[in-house]
């Protein structure tokens, strides 16, 4: 495929993002929210979406833009010993939810990434968030797959192929860390 075919397929997918802004701006509300409560955001995604989590969450905790206060926010994705001991020792598709046991509070934000919306390991995530009592939510494409009956809430990307969720996932990311900026900046 042609570039110009991958710069009209991203296209058509950022034309749709209305459609769900109201949804985002839902979210950017829950996250203020979390952040003032004491809460804090857990990211997880497998793949691109754990690269993406790993992302947002360091644009979380250090800084977007604006200078204002570190924000609580963790990527599941990132610690290589938890990950590879759990998966060896236990199972891949738990490998979120023992560090949801372990870190997760009620008065928590979490955002599981997929772009199927299928991935077992985060279907388990966020329903072990859910019995904790914290708010889920979930990045996917547009058929939202089996987590749109689970999350809470769902982000879902207006488009079928992986990498226009993933370039929708992330604008929709600093749009809101942009947000935060906004709300809290000193």
């Amino acid at each position: 495929m042609s570039f110009e075919s991958a710069r009209q397929r991203h296209l058509q997918t950022f034309n749709r993002l209305p459609e769900i802004q109201a949804d985002v701006e839902k979210l950017a509300g829950q996250i203020s929210d979390t952040f003032a409560g004491g809460g804090k955001l857990l990211f997880l995604g497998n793949g691109g979406s754990a690269a993406d989590s790993q992302h947002l969450a360091a644009e979380f905790v250090i800084r977007y833009k604006a200078e204002r206060r570190a924000l609580p926010a963790i990527a599941l994705t990132v610690d290589s010993s938890i990950l590879t001991a759990h998966s060896n020792d236990y199972s891949f598709d738990s490998v979120f939810t023992r560090q949801i046991e372990a870190l997760c509070r009620p008065e928590d934000l979490v955002i599981g990434l997929s772009t199927s919306g299928n991935s077992a390991n985060v279907i388990n995530a966020i329903e072990a968030a859910k019995q904790i009592g914290a708010t889920c939510w979930a990045w996917t494409g547009e058929s939202g797959g089996k987590l749109n009956t689970i999350a809470d809430h769902l982000i879902k990307a207006p488009s079928s192929e992986t990498a226009r969720i993933q370039e929708a996932h992330i604008f929709i990311g600093h749009w809101l860390c942009e947000e935060m900026d906004r709300r809290l900046s000193t």
